[in-house]
């Protein structure tokens, strides 16, 4: 194969890729609840919501600024597009790494309607000088743009139609309290119950035409780390699996099979799951560990390990981190079948029972 080739076969792979991207981006949007009373979970976060936006209704007033903090597929931006629905308003979306100068946000501000949703994704990830613009905005409805450098420079304030903003973090804790409070309602998305995720499940499985027992639903939700974006994930990859391999139909059996392809166990572990446990086991006998040694050794960038792994193993209670470094729990060297260093059942060394010496 000359140059010519390799390039050609290295942009098919990415038109490939990024057709398969916009496809699963478009199945996730069919799956989306439009509305509260579809929406699965976070009863206490929906029931208040509920009330802020009736209330806004009534009185004929743009909704207070809404701030949602969570970790990742729990449904933050899914809330903010019911936000705008049950307000009847458009809706705006945009992220905080896209918002680097004051300049950015003040153009995207200036040109809202009265009344839109203004979705800010990873808020906490916003530029300092944005972060001060939008304080004004949000509390006045007004900004002031800055013409001209040094002291000859003015300040033109620009007045704002009235617009809500749905701020949405996965580490409220770096919000700086001014912007914290100035939201009118904040609300925490919790992890889902396997119960409420089996129900999202189902729900999923009709709207893709999929046909799945109760106790296959089941299986999928125990292995979705408590989230539903996950939970619609692994439905579809067991799906592709029923197709190809069975006769369509998802049961415990079909489920499991499907997912021990996919390299998810019982527990809802992935290979970068389980790489970051074998390694801390086998190669640290179970710590303590740094995290950056520990990155080497699976082959990861730190902050993959730290925010894409960790989080669930922690919460699993397979992994803590202690002030030394991180450290495996019994749990751990159990669910891998593995002895612990020194143990009486081991009958001699962790090295000797870690690597078989």
């Amino acid at each position: 194969m000359n140059w010519d080739d390799t390039t050609d076969a290295t942009a098919a792979e990415r038109l490939v890729g990024s057709v398969a991207d916009r496809e699963d981006q478009a199945v996730e949007a069919a799956l989306r609840p439009k509305d509260l009373d579809e929406f699965i979970g976070q009863e206490k976060v929906r029931e208040q919501l509920d009330l802020v936006l009736r209330a806004a209704r009534a009185r004929g007033a743009t909704a207070d600024h809404v701030l949602l903090s969570g970790a990742p597929g729990l449904g933050k931006t899914t809330l903010s597009m019911i936000i705008a629905a049950e307000m009847e308003a458009p809706i705006r979306i945009t992220s905080g790494p896209a918002i680097q100068h004051a300049g950015d946000l003040a153009a995207i501000l200036s040109s809202l309607q009265e009344g839109e949703v203004l979705f800010l994704d990873e808020i906490h990830r916003m530029s300092r000088p944005a972060e001060e613009m939008l304080y004004m905005a949000m509390e006045d409805f007004r900004v002031d743009v800055i013409v001209g450098k040094g002291p000859g420079a003015t300040a033109i304030p620009l007045e704002l139609p009235p617009f809500t903003l749905v701020g949405a973090t996965t580490r409220a804790g770096l919000l700086p309290p001014p912007l914290r409070d100035r939201f009118g309602f904040t609300a925490h998305m919790e992890f889902y119950e396997p119960a409420e995720l089996q129900r999202v499940v189902h729900r999923s499985a009709a709207l893709l035409d999929v046909e799945i027992g109760a106790e296959g639903a089941a299986e999928i939700a125990g292995r979705s780390r408590g989230t539903p974006r996950i939970a619609n994930r692994l439905l579809r990859r067991v799906r592709d699996y029923a197709q190809v391999k069975a006769d369509g139909v998802i049961t415990r059996e079909i489920a499991s099979a499907a997912l021990a392809v996919y390299e998810v166990d019982a527990r809802g572990l992935d290979r970068l799951d389980r790489a970051v446990l074998e390694a801390l086991l086998k190669l640290f006998g179970g710590g303590p560990v740094g995290l950056s040694t520990l990155a080497v050794a699976v082959g990861e960038e730190r902050e993959t390990v730290e925010e894409v792994a960790e989080p669930f193993l922690v919460r699993e209670g397979l992994l803590a981190r202690t002030p030394r470094g991180r450290v495996a729990t019994p749990a751990a060297w159990a669910h891998l079948g593995l002895t612990p260093p020194g143990s009486a059942a081991g009958g001699g060394s962790g090295q000797q029972d870690l690597f078989g010496a």
